[in-house]
């Protein structure tokens, strides 16, 4: 097996394309350090992207709350932005669709609609790459099955609670299937280039591109990685493969955009770095959980029994969907929310059951609705209060609460609060300014993560 150097990695990105991230919720964050983000894609925003001393950008196009209709729009909107922002800044782009590492989201859709977009540019893609890997979280690829870790060892995707999602479900957790299941059929698995853990450390950078150069039309490949020097010998590759004339877009999970970026995996702030970003003007800070998973839920079990003076409120799903009492209960909640943080760092949540309807879209105008509310909520709070930090845990929540609760348009992701899953965003414009935003998945870490990431925020007060 090869070490490779993240420095080698950087140095071979120098004149290599800006990788343009649209990130469908905004944990992919969460595995890199002094990368720009968006939350909105005016041309003018993705122009001051690129303009930026970056390898990478993050886009956040929020797209697995949406409707496959609404999701395709989107995408089509970001590429033909960034197309033209590209132009007006001479600045080339390649872009990785990022996804999540249980295979949730809008595949094969969102690759499709950027393949159609780069074809109109004139640039249509030989290939989709797909790779999933989550290394922090132990989301690996291994002969082109995808496991997670559990409490119980390794587990592979398809029998996991994520492969029963309500909208994004699936049986497969070996790629190939998993590609040909979710294009039904349209893509079989035995066409599916597998670029094997034995291609990545024997074969070597120069035989992966030789690999890739043979994809053609758009076909997929699926590639293994264990850790981030298998995907920093794909990243050379990818660049090797580039050079020589190959056209790839990205379906990836968040380990991929590290090591394409050519950056290491860096360690967690310390309270030393984290105390100039705390905001100077307020004691405690605002948590807003939205996720309704079964880890989430020991998160706030254990931030409960550990943490001691948290205040909490609740809001409740079935009011919130309810016409005549969603408006007052929101004000109630908020109103209590903001006169606890005078005091005491406070929990806002979603009631723990999982409310779904029987059509993947009306359990998806669910979700957004409570999020609405959810983000409704924060906003009250916050112009009563103005908080020390935001920590908003889960996907959408991360999304929603940033784009919609906090106004936060431009941004640096400054690093990780606990290794490789819990991201901080330095806001550069809006109300927001200056208030630390954590971004924390639904679906990572250990029971004790959520309490863990606010004693270190307590300790750099």
């Amino acid at each position: 097996m090869r070490n490779v150097d993240p420095a080698e990695v950087a140095a071979r990105l120098r004149t290599a394309p800006r990788l343009a991230v649209l990130d469908d919720d905004p944990t992919g964050t969460q595995t890199v350090k002094d990368i720009p983000v968006l939350t909105t894609w005016s041309v003018d925003d993705l122009r001051w992207a690129l303009r930026q001393d970056s390898t990478a950008f993050f886009v956040l196009t929020n797209t697995r709350s949406l409707s496959p209709r609404d999701a395709a729009a989107r995408n089509r909107e970001v590429a033909r932005a960034l197309h033209a922002a590209s132009v007006a800044e001479n600045v080339p782009y390649v872009i990785a669709s990022r996804g999540d590492s249980t295979l949730r989201g809008h595949f094969p859709l969102e690759t499709d609609v950027l393949a159609e977009e780069s074809a109109a540019a004139g640039a249509a893609p030989d290939g989709v790459v797909l790779v999933p890997a989550y290394i922090e979280a132990g989301r690996l690829t291994v002969d082109s099955v995808h496991w997670m870790r559990t409490a119980d060892g390794l587990l592979p995707v398809g029998e996991s609670e994520f492969a029963k999602d309500a909208t994004f479900g699936y049986t497969s957790s070996t790629l190939p299937d998993w590609v040909e299941e979710k294009t039904k059929g349209r893509t079989p698995a035995d066409r599916v280039l597998r670029i094997t853990l034995t291609d990545l450390r024997t074969g070597g950078p120069d035989h992966v591109a030789g690999r890739l150069a043979t994809l053609r039309g758009g076909t997929t490949a699926v590639v293994d990685a264990v850790c981030d020097d298998d995907l920093r010998v794909l990243a050379l590759a990818l660049a090797e493969a580039e050079e020589n004339g190959s056209r790839l877009l990205y379906r990836v999970g968040p380990s991929f955009v590290r090591a394409r970026a050519g950056q290491p995996a860096h360690p967690p702030l310390d309270p030393a770095e984290l105390r100039p970003l705390r905001a100077p003007d307020a004691r405690h800070g605002l948590i807003v959980v939205g996720s309704h998973v079964s880890l989430t839920t020991r998160q706030l079990d254990h931030l409960r029994d550990v943490a001691g003076d948290v205040a909490e409120h609740e809001l409740d799903v079935a009011r919130l969907l309810d016409p005549v009492s969603r408006d007052g209960h929101i004000r109630d909640v908020a109103y209590r929310a903001a006169t606890t943080l005078a005091k005491a760092d406070t929990v806002i949540r979603t009631t723990r059951t999982v409310v779904t309807a029987t059509d993947p879209d009306e359990s998806l105008a669910i979700s957004r609705s409570v999020s609405a509310a959810l983000v409704e909520t924060v906003r009250l709070i916050t112009a009563a209060r103005r908080p020390a930090f935001v920590i908003a845990k889960g996907g959408i929540t991360s999304s929603d609460t940033a784009t919609h609760g906090l106004d936060i348009r431009r941004a640096w992701a400054r690093g990780t609060l606990l290794p490789g899953i819990v991201s901080l965003w330095q806001p550069v414009d809006g109300p927001a300014t200056g208030v630390p935003y954590i971004v924390f998945a639904g679906n990572v870490g250990g029971d004790e993560a959520l309490t863990d990431a606010l004693a270190l925020l307590r300790r750099a007060a």
